[in-house]
C-alpha cells in the first residue's frame, strides 16, 4: 500500500497550514485572494467519487468547517470551493474568498494574472489567523 505524498506541485505552491482528521490545509502562495487548499490524505486520490462514502462526508464536512472560519474571518460576500485537478492530479480542494471588488471578479482565480507571493510577514500573519480562526474545531490541529 502506498503512504500518502503530497504532490510537489502543491508543496512548492502553498503553506501548511494545519490538518483535520482526513485533510491537509494549505494557503496558496497568491496574496491576490484568501486562498485555502484541503488535500486528502489518501494515497493516490484524484476524484472525490473513488473515496469511501465515509471519506467523502469527511471532506465535505472539513471543507465546510474551512469555509466557514474563513467566511467568518475575511467578512467575504462569497467563498469559492472547487475540486479542479486537471493539472495537479492529486485530490484537492479549493477553497477561496471573493469579494465583488477584487481582482478578476467574477471570473476564475485559475490563470489570471500574476501570482503575488506573500512576503514573510503577511504569509505569518493570514496562517495565524487562519489557525486561530479554526482553533475551535476538535478536528483542526496544527
Amino acid at each position: 500500500m502506498n503512504k500518502f505524498q503530497l504532490d510537489s506541485r502543491l508543496a512548492a505552491d502553498s503553506f501548511l497550514i494545519g490538518h483535520f482528521e482526513l485533510c491537509e490545509l494549505r494557503l496558496i502562495n497568491d496574496s491576490r485572494w484568501p486562498w485555502l487548499v484541503l488535500v486528502p490524505k489518501i494515497a493516490g486520490a484524484e476524484e472525490i467519487h473513488e473515496t469511501s462514502p465515509d471519506q467523502q462526508a469527511q471532506i465535505a464536512n472539513e471543507t465546510a468547517i474551512t469555509a466557514k472560519a474563513l467566511k467568518q474571518m475575511m467578512g467575504c460576500e462569497k467563498i469559492n470551493s472547487a475540486a479542479i485537478g486537471n493539472i495537479v492530479r492529486q485530490l484537492h480542494i479549493h477553497v477561496i474568498a471573493r469579494n465583488e471588488n477584487d481582482t478578476n471578479w467574477p471570473g476564475p482565480v485559475w490563470g489570471f494574472g500574476k501570482s503575488q507571493p506573500y512576503d514573510n510577514d503577511k504569509k505569518a500573519l493570514v496562517i495565524n489567523q487562519i489557525q486561530k480562526a479554526l482553533s475551535a474545531s476538535p478536528q483542526f490541529s496544527l
